[in-house]
């Protein structure tokens, strides 16, 4: 029985509209706001808003940046200190995406105190700092509201060389996409709301998500990746769209190398799909390619939205191969799943 279950008699997935990352506001949506809004303009501002990147990215001198972002959600699993984990270690993937290392972050909570106790939000707050102590970065505080529906996660802080900041425009012609964690977590995290999810299939979920990426942030840097996102509420073909669209590439997926978790195509298939991931696949649909005997269930996997994935890099083919099998040799499962080439933004699958 978990600490909600034991306490209130519900689960906490329950008091969630939706799973994780798959709440946030629509790929489209989204874009129309923020075209609404004028982007701001520094000099020492590297990084804003105009390409979609993870974080924003602040020059303090010649050798240093600041990298900040901010990322919260609602429940995907029902164990409170599981789930600020999960939240944070999806909160402090942005930096590892730009090529940073993380330094503190603040705690952002909304909580329904009258329906469920402090001491599970405790749990929450120690499963945040959990990941920050494996993570390297510090927790000081934070903000909290009283919401009817329970969220969590951080606003983080990092530092990187300005020469080395990897971003969602770095992609380049025969470059090789690499994928370094399995897709599934929104279908997975869809059927654990539903109650439907395998326990083996819940258990391989919830080790991807509660893995960091700063592995796979020092493998991009080392294999000489410029361009690099972290694939989370926009599924693999939402972010690789707006990777794409930054480059000026074209992108070419191998639907058979992308790495999947077991279990979640038979999800797929009978129908456990979470809204974000379908809105997700309209959003791409334009600019979408799919050849011969690609499935609409590996189109919805692909664009199936993720909590706390991996990242998406290119690097020269020889160098990516070699990243990859490091991360292997790590217990990343990390795959080589496409190539890039000149362009205008258009994604094949095959």
């Amino acid at each position: 029985m978990t600490a909600t279950s034991a306490v209130s008699g519900r689960r906490l997935t329950e008091f969630s509209h939706g799973a994780g990352c798959g709440c946030k506001i629509g790929p489209g949506a989204l874009a129309d706001v923020l075209a609404l809004v004028a982007p701001p303009r520094h000099p020492d501002l590297l990084v804003g808003t105009e390409t979609g990147d993870d974080a924003a990215v602040w020059r303090l001198d010649a050798d240093r940046a600041l990298v900040a972002t901010t990322d919260f959600f609602t429940p995907v699993v029902d164990d409170a200190r599981l789930w600020g984990r999960i939240a944070a270690t999806n909160a402090v993937s942005d930096v590892y995406a730009m090529g940073g290392r993380p330094l503190f972050a603040l705690n952002l909570v909304a909580w329904p105190t009258e329906q469920l106790p402090a001491e599970l939000l405790a749990e929450v707050l120690a499963g945040g700092a959990d990941a920050g102590r494996e993570c390297g970065f510090a927790v000081v505080g934070g903000h909290s509201i009283d919401d009817p529906e329970p969220k969590y996660g951080m606003a983080v802080v990092g530092e990187v060389h300005p020469d080395r900041i990897l971003t969602n425009a770095g992609l380049r012609p025969g470059d090789a996409l690499v994928l370094t964690k399995r897709l599934g977590v929104g279908i997975t995290t869809t059927a654990i709301k539903a109650g439907t999810a395998p326990d083996a299939l819940v258990a391989e979920a919830v080790t991807s998500m509660t893995a960091s990426n700063a592995a796979a942030a020092e493998a991009a840097v080392g294999a000489g990746a410029r361009g690099c996102t972290d694939v989370t509420g926009f599924g693999l073909l939402g972010h690789l769209r707006k990777m794409a669209a930054a480059s000026g590439i074209d992108a070419r997926v191998d639907v058979a190398a992308v790495p999947l978790f077991d279990g979640v195509r038979e999800l797929a298939e009978a129908g456990t799909v979470p809204g974000g991931s379908r809105r997700n696949r309209q959003w791409v649909a334009d600019v979408l390619d799919v050849g011969a005997g690609v499935t609409d269930t590996d189109v919805a996997i692909l664009a199936d939205a993720q909590t706390s994935g991996g990242l998406l890099f290119g690097a020269e083919p020889g160098r990516a191969a070699r990243a990859v099998d490091e991360l292997a040799s790590r217990g990343v499962p990390a795959a080589v799943i496409g190539t890039v080439s000149a362009g205008s933004g258009r994604i094949a699958l095959h």
